[in-house]
């Protein structure tokens, strides 16, 4: 590709191979800002009916390759199919669809919810009928609304079903709950099952392990523009060296140093609140040492509770650092 990113004409007619199965494709996809590069040769492919997840703390590069797949920009290098359309070459084919919900969405300021899917639905061959979507999102009552009079949560339903007005085969979702209320994210992951159960592929970003773990059935771990690992939520945290955490409140203070000596454990935290996280590489023996050493040295446990450690822990033993950060 030459400096602006086109196709040289030795490469205008590579396809990528893809099979039936495949919903999305993509290949050795870098880009680049300058001298930064955003997106460094990620190549993933997600299957259809799949709801798959990009994971990952702000600036991973997770938008950017969002919005070169839904053909928002080019790459520098690289490309990328959906549907078996090419995102570049086929690029009508591919929004045609595809429903596309981004980060920040500004809508007409003065016309009504059904005013806006009605004009958004002229854009396409296929369209659905707009009150069918405010019904599908709970929102019918609102349909005589302006969107600045919407709540934040009524808002992220809005522009999710905006995005459906073509009926979409494929649904892109940009961290869809950031600012929501707990309720309100409920609510819409509730919302996005059911996107889902219609037979929809979905891809979605997120920075909420929460969020990937209970929605998605594969989930890419981006970090500085790299994929450090994709799989099940499952598999990522079977994967790891110390796959249990256990938490407990106790007695006595300062215990850290002393609690690394108890059998499997890999290492102690101490939250503010004064609870003890222990990571473990076998809970039933560090349990068993656990209780053994608070009986001899007479130390009431509490609330203790043993859980399977989680994306956070899957980002921090690749990374080296907090999901958050």
């Amino acid at each position: 590709c030459d400096a602006e990113g086109k196709y040289c004409a030795a490469l205008a007619d590579v396809q990528i191979m893809t099979t039936k199965d495949e919903a999305i494709h993509v290949q050795n996809v870098v880009k680049r800002f300058g001298d930064f590069t955003a997106v460094d040769g990620v190549s993933f492919t997600v299957h259809r009916g799949e709801i798959f997840g990009i994971l990952g703390p702000n600036g991973a590069g997770k938008t950017t390759i969002l919005e070169i797949i839904e053909g928002l920009q080019n790459p520098t290098t690289g490309q990328t199919t959906v549907l078996n359309f090419d995102t570049r070459r086929d690029a009508n084919k591919v929004k045609e669809n595809i429903g596309v919900q981004l980060q920040a969405s500004a809508y007409f300021e003065y016309l009504t919810l059904i005013e806006i899917l009605r004009l958004f639905g002229r854009f396409y061959q296929k369209q659905t009928d707009p009150m069918r979507l405010l019904e599908k999102v709970g929102l019918t009552e609102k349909a005589m609304a302006t969107v600045g009079s919407l709540s934040g949560g009524q808002r992220q339903r809005f522009i999710i079903a905006a995005a459906l007005v073509n009926d979409p085969e494929v649904v892109f979702l940009d961290e869809p709950t950031t600012g929501l209320d707990p309720q309100a994210r409920q609510n819409l992951w509730g919302f996005i099952r059911e996107m889902h159960a219609e037979g929809r592929t979905i891809i979605l970003t997120t920075h909420y392990m929460e969020e990937a773990q209970l929605l998605c059935h594969r989930v890419a771990i981006m970090d500085h523009g790299k994929i450090v690992a994709l799989d099940s939520p499952a598999n990522l945290v079977r994967g790891l060296p110390v796959p249990y955490q256990i938490k407990f409140a106790a007695s006595t203070n300062g215990l850290a140093e002393e609690l690394m000596e108890v059998d499997s454990v890999q290492g102690v935290n101490v939250d503010p609140e004064g609870i003890y996280h222990l990571r473990s590489s076998d809970a039933a023996a560090t349990l068993q040492g656990l209780f053994a050493r608070a009986d001899v040295k007479r130390i009431q446990l509490s609330h203790i509770e043993v859980t399977p450690t989680d994306l956070e822990e899957v980002f921090l033993t690749l990374t080296g650092r907090q999901l958050r950060d």
